[in-house]
């Protein structure tokens, strides 16, 4: 049955057939997640890196802890000679002091190393939203992205590739590449459209038209890009 109309207690009511329901869009989410400060996996390569670094020719490339770590072997061979409880404090306290500004050095080394490790993941990894041409949307791999396809990306999830904002604004946490706990405000036109991939939105609803095409998403010759605008 299709269209109806009926009386009840006096009063016409109109019952018109709707279209099929639109299905709700399918969040894309980053799939990989940066580690945590104390990252067991960091925290023991930081561990073994700091005594590495007390290699002099690796030890001379920060000038301060290379002339801490000459007074240290200084007073390590006065405690030797002339045996006291002075000696032996100064020379541990200057060595802790050698090893543990190596351990800062390192472990910032391997959360740079591993933050870089997750927005590579997170690039190639992640689901992307694409925009065909009637306005529908479809889920690609981000790594299949090409210049010039439009993305929608909303809250909570990564925008995939490096891109320009043509429709909306957010809020956007930057902090995997600037290291800025907090937010900024990206929206299309003027100079802060720029938005990079990797990075992940907080509310709202964008549409980004990608810049970088990813090595494996070349498009073929001829062909035109998702959207045109």
């Amino acid at each position: 049955m299709s269209d109806a109309t009926g009386t009840t207690d006096g009063s016409t009511t109109a019952a018109v057939a709707t279209g099929p329901a639109t299905a709700a869009p399918v969040q894309a989410h980053g799939v990989a997640e940066s580690r945590g400060l104390f990252d067991r996996e960091i925290l023991l390569g930081a561990l073994a890196g700091s005594f590495k670094k007390l290699d002099p020719r690796v030890q001379v490339k920060n000038p301060v802890m290379f002339v801490v770590l000459i007074g240290t072997v200084i007073t390590f061979i006065e405690a030797v000679s002339h045996p006291s409880v002075f000696a032996w404090s100064i020379t541990v306290w200057l060595f802790l002091t050698v090893v543990f500004a190596n351990f800062a050095e390192a472990m910032a080394e391997g959360r740079g190393k591993a933050q870089a490790d997750t927005l590579r993941r997170m690039r190639s990894e992640t689901e992307a939203r694409r925009l065909r041409p009637d306005g529908s949307e479809e889920r690609v791999a981000a790594a299949e992205l090409a210049k010039g396809d439009l993305v929608v990306c909303e809250a909570g999830d990564a925008i995939p590739s490096d891109g320009e904002i043509i429709e909306g604004v957010a809020s956007v946490d930057e902090s995997a590449i600037t290291g800025e706990s907090a937010p900024v405000i990206r929206e299309s036109g003027g100079d802060r459209s720029a938005v990079t991939g990797g990075t992940k939105v907080l509310s709202d609803r964008i549409v980004v038209r990608i810049r970088t095409a990813s090595s494996s998403a070349s498009r073929p010759r001829g062909a035109r890009p998702s959207w045109t605008g």
